[in-house]
């Protein structure tokens, strides 16, 4: 039993992303909330906490929650809880498209 309880304890834990690539550059985060940060990537664990350097959030628009502003606030040094991160990508080659699915006005999608 105790070899078995010691072989347990010493196996590392393997995380399902690899943030290894993305040390020393900058990413942005998405929160289920729905906050967005966006820093350079200082450390990561195997739960995926975070630490980003020199971040700044992304505010809301105050009359949409769910709509955020190009307007950002410095946070400087974070420390990202991994359950709470939805999504994590990289800033560089990013860009916003148009959404494809928005139909235009007038336009109908039935028969």
């Amino acid at each position: 039993r105790g070899e078995r309880a010691m072989s347990y304890d010493t196996k590392k834990k393997v995380t399902v992303l690899d943030m290894s690539k993305y040390v020393d550059k900058s990413i942005r985060v998405k929160f289920m909330g729905g906050r967005e940060v966006v820093g350079v990537l200082k450390g990561y664990d195997a739960l995926l906490n975070l630490v980003l350097d020199e971040s700044h959030e992304y505010l809301k628009d105050p009359s949409d929650p769910y709509k955020l502003l190009d307007e950002t606030r410095p946070m400087g040094l974070m420390v990202l809880r991994g359950p709470s991160i939805m999504l994590v990508c990289p800033t560089d080659g990013m860009e916003e498209i148009a959404n494809p699915f928005l139909q235009e006005e007038g336009e109908e999608g039935g028969d």
